[in-house]
């Protein structure tokens, strides 16, 4: 049992069922989560690089915002990808930030800030769950040895 896979499924079911819930809430769910959690669980990441990783996609969500509500049209659509893989120069190596700066080109919301803080909740709340895990399974080890492995090398990763 991988109590960091546990950790994330119940993560993702939780801010899913408060996005459903309460309206106001609807923008800490969205399917690049899933995305950012795999990849934070199949490579051995640390707090550090989780934290860089997740500035990254909220510094993309907020130039996506940016971008969508200052350029009218498709074109910012195109400027927005360019912009963000631009922006991956800083080697973040984490393909679910361009994702994020694309949801405000889906996303209806009534403040400019929501969809950006919406990111930055969930990616820390990701980002503590999984800190969480890493607590618990190093203070019950023989309890957490099994599980599938994501990758080469990534139970002790992920686990």
């Amino acid at each position: 049992m991988n109590v960091k896979i546990i950790g994330v499924a119940l993560y993702i079911m939780l801010i899913y069922g408060i996005s459903k819930h309460y309206p106001a809430m609807h923008g800490l769910f969205f399917p690049a989560i899933g995305a950012f959690s795999f990849l934070f669980i199949s490579r051995p990441f640390t707090a550090k690089a989780m934290s860089s990783i997740s500035a990254g996609a909220v510094l993309a969500s907020v130039v996506g915002t940016l971008i969508y509500h200052l350029i009218p049209g498709i074109f910012a659509l195109f400027v927005n990808t360019l912009i963000i893989i631009w922006l991956n120069r800083a080697k973040w190596n984490a393909p679910p930030i361009l994702a994020v700066s694309l949801i405000p080109f889906f996303t209806v919301t009534p403040r400019i800030w929501d969809i950006p803080l919406a990111v930055a909740v969930s990616l820390a709340g990701l980002t503590a769950v999984l800190l969480a895990a890493e607590f618990v399974h190093m203070r019950l080890p023989a309890f957490f040895r099994g599980g599938s492995k994501l990758a080469p090398g990534s139970e002790e990763a992920a686990g």
